[in-house]
């Protein structure tokens, strides 16, 4: 096996900055646009985790889908440098995730505002498809304050994003959200995290984006990917409750863009991590494929125009309607 102080590039205070160097599988015509694309949408991740969960959980999260983060961070409660994690001074629990939250945003605000231009929010059984938020992102520019996650519709007007399958805010949503702390705009309301920082999000005007695509099928999953397409999720279950948009079964519950998916264990890390990066069916094209502007046009984001044509708006990857 490789070691993993191999597979990343480690700094101090718990930042690993990884690159697609270590893609050596794609030509350069294969990744052009996702290269170009690396450069151009700057992703910081942070994962929540705990000591407990070091070596069961996020050693494997570190091994597979964070190699292709720009910044990546792993938040604890307690330091740990052999790692490495950022210590935020919490307890550990469920009761702690949204103080574990503020500060892992303060704490990037402070430290890292500067090396990203969007903060990634996921679990240490989350999974992500870096390439397919960064198209996502690509639409959208970091003053805008919004955040994107799966988005769900109680209590908050706007609806709030799923803290398991994920979010991601704006460089602008991260200094209101830290702002808001600051002014006492915002307080710890809940223990809740994702509902609470939902709360807070509506409270200082960041927007709850639409994250899905042009079918109007999901790119962030609460759930692992089998229970989604095996239409596993019984409507009198609170997920269809509980979701923002109208839910597909099957096959069109997961955009073939997808972007995150929870619970997923160690095993399956590694075996999204090469379905996504490895496995493609010989002779045949993607089925679905969103409008790409040229590599060379990339540095002119957004890539979504408002008064684009019919076809640029409805060849895009998502929806006209998303927040621009």
């Amino acid at each position: 096996n490789t070691p993993l102080s191999l597979l990343h590039h480690r700094h101090p205070h718990g930042i690993q900055r990884n690159h697609l160097e270590h893609s050596h599988f794609f030509t350069h015509s294969d990744n052009a646009t996702a290269v170009e694309l690396y450069s151009k949408v700057r992703i910081l991740c942070w994962v929540m985790t705990g000591p407990s969960n070091l070596e069961t959980k996020a050693r494997h999260v570190q091994a597979t889908w964070t190699r292709h983060c720009n910044v990546v961070l792993f938040m604890s409660s307690v330091w740990d440098d052999g790692f490495p994690t950022v210590g935020l001074g919490t307890k550990e629990g469920r009761d702690q995730l949204y103080w574990k939250t503020i500060r892992a945003f303060q704490y990037i605000h402070q430290h890292h505002l500067e090396q990203a231009d969007w903060f990634l929010k996921a679990d240490d059984d989350t999974f992500v498809v870096l390439d397919n938020l960064r198209w996502l992102l690509a639409n959208h520019t970091p003053e805008e304050p919004v955040y994107f996650g799966k988005r769900f519709k109680p209590f908050v007007k706007q609806g709030y994003m799923s803290g398991g399958a994920g979010y991601v805010l704006s460089k602008e949503a991260l200094r209101r959200f830290v702002e808001g702390f600051r002014t006492q705009v915002c307080t710890h309301t809940s223990a809740v995290e994702d509902l609470a920082l939902g709360q807070c999000m509506e409270k200082i005007g960041v927007q709850a984006g639409d994250s899905r695509d042009t079918k109007g099928r999901e790119t962030f999953h609460p759930f692992p990917p089998e229970k989604h397409l095996t239409e596993n999720l019984r409507r009198d279950y609170y997920y269809p409750t509980y979701s923002f948009y109208p839910i597909l079964l099957g096959a069109q519950s997961c955009s073939d863009l997808s972007i995150s998916f929870h619970y997923v264990s160690p095993e399956e890390m590694y075996m999204l991590e090469y379905l996504s990066r490895h496995l493609h069916p010989h002779g045949y094209r993607p089925r679905y494929q969103p409008s790409v502007p040229p590599p060379a046009s990339l540095g002119n984001f957004p890539v979504h125009n408002k008064n684009a044509d019919a076809e640029r708006a409805t060849g895009g990857l998502f929806p006209p309607n998303s927040p621009a």
